[in-house]
């Protein structure tokens, strides 16, 4: 009884020592904090939606529905469509492997998850040109087949698929460890399958984080740029995804045009925050 008392007045210490900071002291870090998210995050949105419409409604309109416009989000959407559900499927698996089992090489596994975060998307983009472009390694043998992936949509998948892969796993591993398993062996005790086990008993534990890896999974998908940008040539109306549009109309100083396709990445980013908000406190509601 005596540990556990110490140990609830160690975690409100913390608590208890913040509230008794002058009021000056709280108010400088809130302003800190404002004027930050202000000066990096605020500003930032309202310049981008301020260029977008400083033509008018109609230029607008004719930016986000010109071909090249209409491409690039054909293809973001098409390259976000396979990304995400196949790198759902190798998250789910993978946090699985390394949260209820043990076996050899599960800290390499784990390392390899992380290994994204650690490599620049720009170099990630070169490997793939290094390992399938015309001089690479197979590039003999896909331009004898003539099969195409550098400067085509397979390199693009490619790409976005490396530097993404990590989001879901990343977000499963600590969810899945800290329920632990005693439901799912109270399930096959009761004579349920395994996969009657995962539907209806593991998938329900885990659908809020599920969804919070599968938003960030696919906000980072539809705004990749350095990797995407390496593999796919920059072709317009072809290989040209949003963010690279964006990056294209800017270079021909066609600044209101770029906003206005910006805008949409931009509304994209708002909507994701507003989804993770409300899978964050999906999460914070199971745990407790």
């Amino acid at each position: 009884m005596t540990i556990a008392i110490s140990a609830a007045r160690a975690d409100a210490l913390p608590a208890s020592r913040a509230a008794a900071e002058p009021a000056w002291v709280r108010r400088a870090l809130i302003g800190v904090s404002l004027a930050f998210v202000g000066v990096f995050l605020v500003l930032p949105l309202v310049a981008v939606l301020a260029g977008a419409l400083k033509e008018g409604g109609s230029a607008y309109l004719a930016a986000i529905r010109d071909p090249d416009a209409l491409a690039a989000v054909k293809l973001t959407l098409l390259v976000a469509a396979i990304a995400v559900p196949v790198n759902l499927v190798f998250g789910v698996a993978a946090a699985w492997a390394i949260a209820k089992f043990e076996f050899r090489g599960k800290s390499v596994l784990i390392t390899l998850i992380d290994l994204p975060f650690a490599v620049s998307p720009v170099v990630s983009g070169l490997i793939f040109v290094l390992l399938f472009g015309l001089h690479g390694w197979m590039g003999p043998w896909l331009d004898a087949h003539d099969l195409h992936v550098i400067f085509a949509v397979p390199g693009i998948v490619l790409a976005t698929l490396f530097v993404t892969f990590p989001f879901v796993a990343r977000e499963l591993i600590p969810l899945m460890q800290s329920q632990g398993s005693e439901e799912e062996e109270a399930s096959l005790i009761l004579g349920a399958g395994g996969w009657q086990t995962f539907w209806r008993v593991s998938l329900p534990n885990l659908r809020w984080g599920l969804l919070y890896g599968v938003i960030v999974l696919n906000a980072r998908a539809m705004g990749e740029f350095g990797a995407v940008s390496v593999v796919s040539g920059k072709i317009r109306g072809v290989t040209a995804t949003i963010p690279l549009h964006v990056e294209i109309l800017y270079n021909e100083y066609n600044s209101a045009a770029a906003f206005a396709v910006a805008s949409l990445l931009t509304m994209l980013a708002l909507l994701t925050l507003v989804l993770k908000q409300v899978a964050g406190r999906r999460i914070g509601l199971r745990e407790e």
